[in-house]
């Protein structure tokens, strides 16, 4: 969106910003264990890092979340045996769940990390290529200090679509995110060890959270599947030979 349309509309955008905020259910993190080992065969050690979609925010328990979704699936798929942690907080941008990630060392230890993040950096108006840095030491710190071979990155969900954002906000909120996006993406072809995995999400008010902006089960089913299915058909067999 062009910034002329945004200071045009930005005292009706601050003044939405502020009423949802104060209008949308405080939703809490899912309950539930936040590392466990999975399935049979060689060992993956996997680490789910992020925001409040990592941490599965608008469903009641992990087993619903996207780890409960994505760890099985990525079992089966894989053949493996999948040793997982969660390392995920509400409300961090890029550049917090790098600090986060730090205050871990050298806790952490996993071969592939998925790392959802996004949305906050929208919200708090990161520009992109601040983001895109974030996550570049965040790439790179996991394959430095936690021994990470491959990063996946899921995308920005489509804000545009988030049942609980007002118009205008929800259209200028879901450019700046198309953005971040494509940021992202074009970041991520330029390295062999990270990868940035497109899914379709065509959101509604029955496929998403109690406050019309975390995801529900259905969201995260979907997400699971597809970042299951990229890991086992793209980054497993690639890893396989290089950990042994």
């Amino acid at each position: 969106m062009s910034l002329t349309a945004k200071l045009l509309l930005s005292p009706l955008l601050v003044a939405q910003a502020l009423s949802t905020r104060a209008r949308l259910p405080r939703l809490p993190e899912a309950d539930g264990a936040r590392e466990g080992v999975v399935g049979k065969g060689p060992l993956l050690r996997l680490l789910v890092l992020g925001d409040s979609s990592a941490a599965g925010v608008g469903v009641a328990n992990q087993a619903q979340a996207l780890v409960g979704h994505l760890v099985p699936v990525l079992a089966r798929l894989a053949a493996t045996r999948v040793q997982w942690r969660l390392l995920a907080r509400s409300g961090v941008t890029s550049e917090r769940c790098l600090q986060m990630l730090e205050a871990e060392s050298p806790r952490v230890v996993a071969d592939v990390a998925v790392v959802v993040l996004g949305v906050n950096d929208v919200i708090d108006q990161v520009p992109s290529q601040r983001a895109v840095r974030s996550r570049e030491s965040i790439a790179n710190r996991l394959r430095n200090a936690h021994g990470v071979a491959h990063v996946v990155f899921a995308p920005l969900p489509p804000v545009s679509r988030f049942p609980g954002l007002p118009q205008p906000l929800r259209w200028v909120a879901g450019a700046d995110a198309r953005r971040h996006d494509r940021a992202v993406a074009e970041w991520a072809a330029s390295r062999h060890d990270v990868s940035h995995v497109p899914i379709d999400l065509p959101l509604n008010r029955g496929v998403m959270g109690a406050d019309g902006f975390h995801p529900g089960e259905p969201v995260y089913r979907v997400c699971g599947v597809v970042l299951a299915e990229h890991i086992a058909a793209d980054v497993w067999p690639r890893l396989q030979g290089l950990l042994r």
